[in-house]
């Protein structure tokens, strides 16, 4: 309540009053206002002051004086404008000063931060994904309720705690560390790992953490990490995986069937060739009586038969490892000898359509990380291919000499290990080129259109790349690139054949 012995002190105080202020009486009459007041309204008219007073205004007059106590921060809002009105009321005279600011900005910004803070807890609160707060160490300082689902534990269970005490599973320690290290060097750090659940069960988490700094120094004051659950990922990519290698080896199954007259050819000279020994031997074991020196023969003869056998079994070992359906075996592996044995296995392919692989191979025998099972697979698609194209283009004509496919291994200047194989057959344009490696498009009437497509999932499997290029004499060149691993093997002398 405003003490004044003189009833005039209201209006004494108005024109000094750099705030709008008027003076009403009981009945909410305006007695007397301030030169601010008036630029407020823009008139003279003391009646238009309802237009910027409260709606209530009148109500309010009657409780300040009724009260005995001065009611602030009543808003009104006028245009943009958002004025906070203060009635002071004085009893002696029954009169009330209303005293009002502009506070446009306050208001606007503090509903702002309304808005924010309920945006914020409405995500946070909501969102299947773990946002949590850290120390620099790595202990908890908040976290959103997702905890909850992802690991079993409420915010309130996490402050304090140590990641390594709730992030339970197999190299998590050294991922946290490394994390720290990124953190520290560039701010920034994404790691991918299993973890266990309070409940037992396993869970595959992806985690993204940003690290706040301290202004001045730089040091890493605080860390915001964004845990997502990717388990559902995880098993998918692991069920694609095993549909992959079944689709390779049904593949693989096909090959066998379509090179069952080049493997059948392998197999028979061998065998001939047992038996044509074992027919020899046989006679000169008869004739030894009149003939002792010939049981000498038939000591090469024996020898002989065992070193076809030994390559027959060979021939059979490489077709059961070729067909084995398994994980994929990762290790060294010599380009130069997987090329001899798959142009060993298309060969009589080859021959019976007229097509001669020459093999330009690399002094020093490249060596890449790979699966040969796998490998091979690739380079047997790559040959009949050239195959194909081959007799595509030479189809109806009449040649004195093969067409020829070279097979060629190298290391470019960029020490990238190649291997390229190279047809004669009709070549393809760019938009041809761009399409041979799209699942399931192709150019043949029986064909699925999955070889080549297969063929470049399986390369970059290795960390390489599987392209082509249109090639010098018109055919095309498949090129399988490498990165460098900096490993070869040794021969003496270039192989060419």
């Amino acid at each position: 309540m405003f003490n004044s012995d003189n009833p005039k002190s209201f209006t004494q105080l108005l024109p000094q009053d750099p705030s709008p202020s008027l003076i009403v009486s009981a009945d909410s009459s305006v007695l007397s206002s301030n030169s601010a007041a008036k630029a407020l309204l823009g008139t003279k008219n003391d009646q238009e002051y309802a237009q910027v007073l409260p709606v209530n205004t009148a109500a309010l007059v009657q409780a300040a004086l009724s009260q005995g106590r001065a009611i602030d921060e009543v808003e009104s809002r006028v245009g943009s404008s958002i004025l906070l009105w203060c009635f002071i009321p004085d009893t002696a005279s029954q009169q009330v000063l209303i005293r009002g600011r502009d506070a446009t900005e306050d208001v606007l910004t503090h509903e702002e931060a309304i808005r924010s803070s309920r945006l914020y807890r409405l995500i946070t609160e909501n969102t299947t994904d773990l946002i949590s707060r850290h120390a620099p160490g790595g202990q908890f300082i908040d976290a959103t309720p997702a905890s909850w689902r992802l690991l079993g534990y409420w915010p309130e269970e996490l402050r304090g705690q140590e990641l390594a005490e709730i992030f339970k599973g197999e190299k998590t320690a050294a991922l946290f560390d490394e994390a720290r290290q990124q953190l520290r060097d560039d701010g920034y750090a994404t790691m991918t790992l299993e973890v266990e659940h309070k409940n037992g069960s396993r869970k595959w988490l992806e985690i993204v953490s940003r690290a706040i700094r301290e202004t001045y120094t730089g040091a890493v004051v605080e860390v915001i990490s964004v845990s997502r659950d990717i388990t559902s990922r995880i098993e998918s990519e692991e069920q694609n995986r095993l549909l992959a290698d079944e689709l390779a080896h049904t593949a693989r199954l096909a090959t066998l069937g379509e090179l069952a007259s080049s493997i059948a050819h392998e197999m028979n000279q061998p065998l001939a060739s047992i038996v044509n020994f074992a027919s020899a031997s046989q006679r000169f074991l008869k004739n030894r009586d009149q003939n002792p020196e010939q049981l000498s023969k038939v000591d090469d003869g024996l020898q002989k038969i065992i070193h076809h056998a030994n390559r027959a079994s060979e021939v059979i070992k490489r077709l059961r490892a070729f067909l084995r359906k398994g994980t994929k075996s990762m290790g060294p592996v010599s380009l130069n000898t997987v090329i001899k044995d798959v142009t060993r296995l298309c060969q009589w392919e080859a021959e019976k359509n007229g097509v001669r692989v020459d093999k330009h191979l690399a002094n020093e025998s490249p060596v890449i990380t790979a699966d040969p099972i796998l490998l091979e697979q690739v380079l047997i698609n790559l040959i009949r291919n050239g195959i194909e194209a081959n007799v595509e283009s030479h189809a109806g004509q009449k040649h004195d000499q093969p067409s020829r496919i070279i097979v060629k291994t190298c290391v470019n200047d960029q020490n990238e290990t190649l291997i390229v194989v190279t047809d004669e057959g009709p070549g393809l344009n760019e938009d041809g080129i761009r399409q041979m490696f799209q699942p399931f498009f192709t150019s043949k009437a029986k064909g699925l259109g999955l070889g080549l497509s297969m063929s470049r999932s399986i390369i970059e499997g290795f960390g390489g790349f599987l392209d082509a290029t249109p090639a010098d004499n018109g055919g095309l060149s498949l090129i399988c690139r490498f990165p460098n691993n900096n490993r070869t093997t040794t021969h003496n002398s270039p192989e060419a054949s």
